[in-house]
Formats: structure tokens, C-alpha cells, sequence
């Protein structure tokens, strides 16, 4: 089993404000569990607790039914992936990956087994009696993750693994890291500030700020019901827009009045007394362009276009506000052209001003 169970945890180090504060998580067998947050959040510290090369200030972590708090790094059955690679310079890749195994007086046909299977799994034979100045920034980090692999651990924690890499070999990697945890069938950490690498390999994703958890959930979870504003900035690329709306009563039902243009909202009546003033949240794919004026929209201009592959980035102004909507790239538009835009209402939500706290999810 290598489930983990982390119980109010907590990190302080001396005269300073709690880094990590009563953190509690379970962490299914074989699951793969993204820590997303800015820097400076906390995330990178709690993957060193787990590991146990950061000290806990409080609480505990238990790996399947052992509390491991007093158990040495080598001995908790994980294996740590850094964002730096920390491969030995003057070793070749093949010792690099054997090196781990040699200390724990492994026998030298099962290192060779172990070096040669990783080999496969991650196609670097012809790298092994390379030093890593002779190899790429990708290949670099396969051999990181391979010597991760050899040692055959219950979890593998992984420390921003591809922050930096080019934005085409990070792609490239996130595939291959996917299939890895497919493959090996290990419970894996990892940590990341990119909402992409989120999305594209957790199945699930904690949201951190300020030393605890914001949001805990899968990421379609995450995506269509951000408990706030924060998560919803967090989460969303390109950004989320905001407009600001007023409750409304019409014929028995609630709706946000943005300016004239009206979008239902499946509230309850009382919701107008609790939140006469709302932030209306909506994705930047979640938005409709029209070219001729109609109801329930509001004018726009084009400020510049951003071409992403066969999408495009409209940056539009709407009065002093900046407005994003994606769409399909099937039309060219030109800087100060007039547009209309209208929301789909079921992706809508809807955030008190004032707590930033989602009262009205799509889902």
C-alpha cells in the first residue's frame, strides 16, 4: 500500500509566521496528486516533509500504516525528482542511476536489471555512458527521473520537474510523465505553479496559498466549481473575466443585470438580499462574439489579437475594462473593430465582492 495520510501538519520555522498550518490529507493508493500554488505557498516545503528532508514542526505523515515521522529518508520508500535534476557532473548517466543502489549494498545484477529496465521505460540506452554535460535539458531530467525509478519506491515526489524546460519539451514531458505513473502504477506528488501541468496529469489537484489548502478536488471539479476568486484567477488560462453585476427580479427569477444585458442565474429569490452585488466570473471559451448588435450583449472594441495555435485570443476593452475571449482562429480581426459579446450562461459564476466566495457554480 502506498497510500498517504498527512495529519495536521505543520511548518514554522523559528520567530517567523507557520509556513505550513494544520494540513490534513488523505492520499489515495496509486493516485497521482498535484500540489498547484504560486511561489512561496508552502508546496514545495510540504513534498520535502513528506520526503523527510524537511523537519515537522507538528503533526504527523503516515505512508500506507507507518507513521514515518522518525524514519530517515531512505527508509520511507519514496523517491524525490528535483527541479534542478542534481545529477552527480562527473559521473556518467548509467552511474548517476546506480549510485542510489551501490549505497544500499544492492547486488550488482539487480542494479543492472533495475539501471536497464529504466533505461527502456524512459529510451535512454544510448545515454548511459554519457556525462551530463553531454546532455540536453530533457534528457537530463529522464535521467533524473530514472534514477527515481531504479530505486522502486512506494511514492515518487516530484519538485516542479519541468520548469525548466522549453515550452515544447515541457508537452513533450507531461505525456511521458503521464504514461509513467500508468506504467509503474505508484502513487505520485507532484508539485506545480502551472495550471496547464495541473490539469493535463492530476487526478486530483490541491490549490495552495499562504501555507494551507484553498481547494481540493479533480480537476473538472476545480474547473467548474472554484470555491473563490482566487481559485478561479488560479485555474483559468488564459485569466478569467470579470464584470460587475447587480441581482435582479424578473417574472420570479433571478438574474446578473451587467449594464442592461441580462444572464439567469438559477438562484433562489433571497440570494438578492444576501448579494445585491455580485462579481459575474466567466471563462474567456465560454464567451460568444457577434459581429451586429442584440440582445443580452455588450459593446466591445478590439484592443490587439494573440494567435495560440488554431485559437485565438480576442483582448477586447469594454468602457476601461480589459476582456479576453477564445475562440476558433477562422477569421482575421483588425485593432478598434466593434464586436458585441455575450456569456453562456451555464458557465457563469457568481462571487460576493466582498468574502470572494462562489455563490453560484455552474454545476
Amino acid at each position: 500500500m502506498s497510500s498517504i495520510s498527512l495529519k495536521s501538519l505543520s511548518k514554522q520555522y523559528t520567530n517567523e509566521k507557520h509556513t505550513l498550518e494544520n494540513i490534513s490529507l488523505d492520499i489515495k493508493d496509486k493516485e497521482f496528486l498535484v500540489l498547484l500554488g504560486p511561489s512561496g505557498c508552502g508546496k514545495s516545503t510540504l513534498l520535502r516533509m513528506i520526503a523527510g528532508i524537511e523537519d515537522i514542526s507538528q503533526g504527523e505523515v503516515h505512508i500506507g500504516d507507518v507513521c514515518v515521522n522518525e524514519l530517515e529518508p531512505k527508509d520511507r520508500g519514496v523517491a524525490m525528482v528535483f527541479q534542478n535534476y542534481a545529477l552527480y557532473p562527473h559521473m556518467t548517466v548509467h552511474e548517476n542511476m546506480a549510485y542510489g543502489l551501490k549505497i544500499k549494498k544492492m547486488k550488482k545484477s539487480e542494479r543492472e536489471r533495475r539501471i536497464q529496465a529504466a533505461a527502456e521505460i524512459l529510451q535512454i540506452h544510448p545515454l548511459l555512458k554519457r556525462l551530463p554535460s553531454q546532455l540536453s535539458g530533457g534528457q537530463k531530467q529522464r535521467v533524473a527521473i530514472g534514477r527515481a525509478i531504479v530505486k522502486e519506491p512506494k511514492v515518487f515526489l516530484m519538485d516542479e520537474p519541468l520548469s525548466n524546460l522549453d515550452a515544447k519539451l515541457r508537452n513533450e514531458m507531461r505525456i511521458e510523465i503521464k504514461k509513467l505513473h500508468e506504467r509503474l502504477n505508484s502513487t505520485f506528488i507532484y508539485v506545480t505553479h502551472d495550471q496547464v501541468e495541473a490539469v493535463t496529469l492530476g487526478d486530483r489537484i490541491a490549490i495552495m496559498t499562504e501555507g494551507k489548502f484553498r481547494q481540493i478536488g479533480t480537476p473538472l471539479e476545480i474547473m467548474e466549481c472554484p470555491v473563490d476568486m482566487f481559485v478561479a484567477n488560479f485555474i483559468s488560462s488564459p485569466p478569467i473575466n470579470y464584470l460587475d453585476a447587480e441581482l435582479v427580479e424578473r417574472e420570479g427569477r433571478i438574474y446578473a443585470d451587467m449594464d442592461g444585458m441580462l444572464v439567469e442565474t438559477n438562484l433562489p429569490l433571497e440570494a438578492i438580499k444576501h448579494h445585491p452585488k455580485v462579481k459575474a466570473g466567466i471563462r474567456p471559451e465560454h464567451c460568444i462574439i457577434l459581429v451586429e448588435k442584440a440582445i443580452n450583449t455588450l459593446p466591445m472594441e478590439i484592443l490587439f489579437t494573440e494567435i495560440i495555435g488554431t485559437d485565438v485570443l480576442l483582448h477586447l476593452t469594454y468602457k476601461t475594462q480589459h476582456f479576453i475571449v477564445k475562440k476558433s482562429f477562422d477569421q482575421t480581426y483588425a485593432k478598434g473593430q466593434k464586436l458585441y459579446v455575450a456569456l453562456q450562461p451555464k458557465h457563469m459564476h457568481l462571487f460576493d465582492p466582498h468574502t470572494q466566495k462562489n455563490i453560484r457554480s455552474p454545476r
